[in-house]
């Protein structure tokens, strides 16, 4: 059933992390331009919240990447500006593809790269056009100039205020990962946004449980030093959010019915 809330298989060998007393988290995977299944995740947010009269505050945490690949990467930022949900604290982490964005903003050399895994999709949603006369790098400047002239000032701000990493309680929120062996706080902002199989192999307690989007599973994937929620929503038209209060973690899901992941060593 849409929306339904499933409870995890079983705690993980070393006992349930904690999010701190009084705080419910939800937490949003990697949204990549569809912002119509962020319109209904947020809606059974609310509703979930509704029911589930809570702690003190609830947190929305958006694990980044929200443009590129899917078609709606403006609405994305759009709705989340100018519809946040009532009474809910909100934190937006920085992924890979929203700082190459930024990076093309500044720079048309990088709009070959962009454009090979998603950035095409971005630039269509603000109504950039390539011109066909143009070649090379002369096509990707006029494309970086029609959209500084089309990316509402709003939408700049939004990108350029997204943070790296949060934590909560034992947990540490943030976009792809971590490098093991790396201390929290010593962690390269590029690992942080770009990791993958060194961090997704890793049997490695990093100190926190990691729970982060980037590498995509068709269901969550849940360990007991990490939680990875992106479920590849731009072409699954599943989009996932992880439910935090206390030691309870349950999940939310739009699109098509999803099974609750075990737990892995």
């Amino acid at each position: 059933m849409f929306g339904r809330r499933r409870p995890i298989a079983k705690p993980p060998p070393r006992g349930l992390p904690s999010l701190q007393p009084g705080h419910r988290a939800y937490v949003i995977g990697d949204i990549h331009g569809r912002a119509d299944l962020l319109a209904e995740l947020l809606a059974v947010i609310k509703a979930d919240a509704m029911l589930r009269p809570g702690p003190g505050k609830n947190v929305i945490v958006y694990l980044g990447d929200f443009v590129d690949r899917g078609p709606q990467s403006r609405e994305v930022i759009d709705l989340i500006l100018s519809d946040p949900l009532p009474d809910f604290a909100e934190v937006r982490l920085l992924g890979n593809h929203d700082e190459t964005l930024l990076r093309f903003l500044g720079d048309p050399q990088i709009g070959p790269t962009w454009s090979s895994y998603g950035g095409d999709a971005t630039l269509l949603s603000y109504g950039v056009r390539a011109k066909p006369r143009l070649r090379g790098l002369d096509r990707y400047e006029d494309m970086r100039r029609q959209l500084l002239e089309l990316m509402p000032p709003e939408h700049v701000e939004f990108l350029q205020t997204l943070v790296l990493s949060c934590t909560a309680g034992d947990y540490l929120f943030v976009h792809a990962g971590v490098r093991p062996g790396v201390p929290i706080d010593r962690q390269a902002p590029a690992d942080l946004l770009w990791i993958r199989d060194e961090f997704i192999e890793s049997p490695q307690d990093f100190g926190a449980v990691v729970v982060h989007g980037h590498t995509p599973f068709q269901q969550p994937d849940v360990r007991y030093n990490r939680i990875g929620i992106d479920t590849n929503a731009f072409a699954s038209g599943v989009l996932t959010c992880l439910i935090l209060e206390g030691t309870d973690r349950h999940f939310l899901f739009t699109g098509a019915e999803q099974s609750a992941p075990d737990e892995a060593a």
